[in-house]
């Protein structure tokens, strides 16, 4: 069973924090001691003074995933809590099911951002990365030509919706292509993903 601490000025949990993890936990300031025989998902605040400071101590003393939650999500302020060594950053009145969707993607190691954080990580990343030995025509052979288009769409940073209405078929469906996706590919998440593809999603941006 996955712990879950939210560390919040007040040491209140919101409702949805209940809703979506009953077991969960509050504190103004970074306590582990029930994280020792389970894993543990720290969620910060960014209503703390030095939220980010926080952040880095989770990650560095304790070593377990942490979530950055923000009352007004921004790019700045995602790309801070990603600098601190945050795996996640949504807002903090997100419902309950996406709070466990974000649980569950970065308790299993993956990074959990909005697309337009996804596409600036990208091209920051890209001027530092090596080209990779196969070229994208031969990851992308690995895909049905569906798959294809669900991960073109995905790595220019669409969301699950946006894809859906692109390609006029239902979110459902693109979250079952995403898993096939995930798999063939063996990566973790959109962030990977994006990653593996960029060599053909940077020569899309550079024409758009």
């Amino acid at each position: 069973m996955t712990l879950h601490l939210f560390l919040t000025p007040d040491s209140q949990l919101l409702p949805r924090w209940k809703e979506a993890f009953p077991g969960a936990w509050s504190a103004a300031r970074l306590t582990l001691g029930q994280a020792v025989d389970a894993p543990t998902v720290v969620w910060v605040s960014t209503l703390l003074d030095g939220w980010a400071a926080l952040v880095a101590q989770a990650r560095s003393s304790a070593g377990v995933p942490v979530v950055v939650v923000s009352q007004q999500p921004s790019q700045a302020e995602g790309l801070q809590a990603l600098d601190a060594g945050a795996q996640g950053y949504c807002h903090a009145l997100a419902a309950p099911a996406m709070l466990r969707e974000v649980a569950l993607v970065v308790g299993h190691g993956g990074l959990w951002v909005g697309p337009e954080l996804v596409a600036r990580a990208i091209r920051a990343t890209a001027s530092r990365l090596t080209a990779p030995a196969d070229d994208p025509q031969s990851r992308l052979s690995r895909l049905s030509e569906r798959e294809r288009e669900v991960a073109s769409a995905v790595s220019r940073g669409l969301t699950n919706k946006e894809v859906a209405a692109h390609l006029a078929i239902t979110e459902r469906t693109v979250k079952a292509h995403l898993s096939a996706i995930f798999e063939k590919l063996a990566v973790r998440d959109r962030m990977q993903l994006a990653l593996m593809m960029m060599p053909a999603a940077a020569a899309t941006v550079s024409v758009a």
